[in-house]
């Protein structure tokens, strides 16, 4: 590891976690018409003023160079004052992409200062302070400055140094765009399928130990619970235990499944990973990577170390994307649960200790998330505030709908129907559920608006004409 860099990965991980219905139909004899929603424009909240030049093709030998010998004297020790300089002299506004990835492990002075005086030569907006790493990146997303071939490269040899365990990941063949990616101050979890021992990273909990849910009366009613049906069987994982592991690999109605919980996007997804041959592909087990794509955590298959999309289950690294595999989703159930048990009486609950000894807070991460991404996002759709919850799904055209949670619930309490194009929602356990034409399950999940617009730009949304003063009371 860069010798410079391994104190603060640790002191990062102790402040900057990475991510971290079922009813009839409606007997209304009026109801609701499916919503004619138009097309909305994306808008940006803040303005960085006009984008810095930059010239087209790759990056000349001596910026590659100058980069180089930046990344070797901070293995080091040093500080590369003179060689940052000669980068913020270059007037090519794309080496700001690879001075953001040093900026993020490199804080303070004298080495945080010489990284930041360069951005500022480069980009002519003032750099500095603690937000200077989001301020850099915010301002690189919205002017959309590219990278040239050579980017890819050095981010990989230098995440590489940071941590070697990283460089598997780093595949030629890929479908991401790297300069979104960051890391989430957490360590890489590389742990074996199965392993449920301590690391220096967010661990996954793999078959964690459940229980009836008379036994589960150790989690308070009111609290939140991510609610998964299966085959007939319901299993309840409760939030505080999935705030710390933000992942789980797990056996429900004799299916195995991989849920990841991104903290930062308040969202949990439930895919089906037991579909593909056994005779290619070992069983696939995710994993936390500790990067995160514009404040989504982004998980990996650890067997093939291939990076699947948390918010659509398609591959987008490594062998499995070359194979174009993508999992498919089942609906997760964002409710309380007093609500969930009442409406599943049969459900099981994750075990209080998760089956491996460990001690839960109700309220792990103490309110951290409460006050809006605290990592950089780039635009922001202004239709709804950022952190307010939708149900996201795809029509069965492709076509993505981001439903405003509170607003379908209140609808569905009062007996009327929800339906866009072939979806229809229904409520389940005091949650609600997002199902197609013919009743099947149509895998919708429950996010934070700015995480499902900033993945799905021209997401239509219902109701279309929302406004913040019609959110329901709480």
């Amino acid at each position: 590891m860069l010798r410079i860099l391994l104190p603060l990965l640790f002191t990062f991980s102790l402040i900057a976690a990475a991510c971290s219905s079922t009813s009839g139909d409606s007997e209304d004899a009026n109801p609701t018409p499916t919503v004619d929603i138009s097309e909305i424009e994306t808008g940006e909240l803040r303005d960085f003023g006009p984008p810095p030049e930059y010239p087209d093709g790759p990056w000349p030998p001596e910026t590659g160079e100058l980069l180089g010998a930046v990344v070797a004297q901070l293995s080091l020790g040093d500080n590369p004052e003179a060689q940052l300089a000669e980068l913020g002299e270059t007037g090519d506004a794309r080496v700001a992409w690879a001075l953001a990835d040093l900026q993020r492990f490199v804080v303070g002075p004298p080495v945080g200062d010489s990284v930041n005086n360069a951005l500022e030569a480069l980009l002519g907006i003032e750099i500095g302070g603690i937000t200077a790493w989001g301020d850099t990146i915010d301002a690189l997303i919205a002017w959309d400055i590219p990278v040239p071939d050579g980017y890819f490269t050095f981010k990989r040899d230098f995440y590489s140094r940071v941590d070697p365990r990283w460089e598997p990941l780093f595949t030629d063949f890929n479908t991401i765009d790297w300069r979104y990616v960051s890391w989430g101050g957490v360590l890489i979890d590389d742990r074996e399928p199965g392993d449920n021992g301590p690391c220096n990273c967010i661990p996954a909990l793999d078959d964690p130990v459940v229980t009836p849910a008379a036994d589960g009366d150790w989690y308070p009613d009111e609290r939140i619970v991510f609610g998964v049906v299966i085959n007939d069987e319901a299993r309840a994982y409760p939030k505080n235990i999935m705030e710390v592991h933000e992942m789980v690999n797990d056996t429900l109605g004799g299916r195995r499944i991989g849920i990841p919980y991104c903290t930062l996007c308040g969202s949990a997804q439930a895919y089906l990973t037991d579909e593909l041959d056994d005779e290619t592909w070992e069983q696939p087990t995710f994993r936390t990577s500790g990067f995160l794509i514009r404040s989504n955590k982004m998980m990996y298959e650890v067997n093939t170390q291939s990076f699947i999309d948390t918010f659509t289950g398609a591959a987008n690294s490594g062998p499995m994307a070359e194979a174009g595999v993508t999992f498919n989703q089942v609906s997760v159930i964002t409710t309380t649960w007093a609500e969930w048990k009442e409406a599943h009486p049969d459900t099981t609950i994750v075990a209080e200790d998760g089956g491996i000894g460990r001690s839960y807070e109700l309220d792990p991460l103490g309110g951290r998330d409460d006050n809006g991404p605290i990592f950089p996002i780039g635009p922001r759709d202004p239709r709804l505030p950022v952190q307010e919850p939708v149900l996201g799904v795809f029509t069965e055209d492709g076509t993505p709908v981001a439903f405003h949670v509170g607003v379908a619930r209140d609808l569905l309490e009062a007996g009327e129907r929800v339906v866009v194009d072939d979806i229809e929602l229904e409520l389940d356990g005091g949650g609600v559920r997002a199902v197609r034409a013919d009743g099947s399950d149509a895998g919708g999940h429950q996010a934070f608006w700015f995480a499902w617009s900033q993945f799905r730009p021209r997401t239509q949304l219902w109701p279309h004409d929302y406004q913040p003063e019609d959110a329901p009371e709480e």
